[in-house]
């Protein structure tokens, strides 16, 4: 049996990127998270842990023999209209507006201030696309 601690799943996101206070405090305050943990090595962010609904995702200063790199991430949220005002009013820039899309999601997207896109998505009817 694999071990997994709470909030974490089979596959965790680990964000290397260049300034991670600033990805933590978008991640807090743009995207609704919760900081739960973080560790330091000297000045920079080795570590940090934030919870996104009911997934836990990591975050680290990158180094050179870590480089920062930006992805895409899918986010699920309650209300993707709200999100995403509250997501650019924190430093996103808005990639695609928040509108109905055919397979049941209503979503947007934006790019945080690292980089990395975020697809905002609110599923519109339980069950399968």
């Amino acid at each position: 049996m694999t071990r997994i601690p709470p909030g974490y799943n089979t596959v965790t996101p680990y964000f290397f990127v260049e300034g991670a206070a600033r990805l933590i405090d978008f991640l807090v305050q743009g995207l609704g998270g919760t900081e739960i943990d973080r560790h330091m090595k000297g000045d920079r962010i080795a570590n940090a842990q934030v919870m996104l609904g009911t997934s836990t995702v990591m975050v680290a200063d990158a180094t050179p023999d870590y480089p920062a790199m930006p992805a895409s991430y899918y986010l699920y949220v309650d209300n993707a209209d709200a999100v995403m005002a509250q997501a650019v009013a924190t430093g996103a820039t808005q990639i695609m507006a928040v509108a109905n899309m055919p397979y049941n999601d209503r979503q947007g997207g934006v790019k945080d201030p690292c980089g990395n896109l975020w697809w905002i998505s609110q599923r519109l009817v339980d069950g399968a696309y």
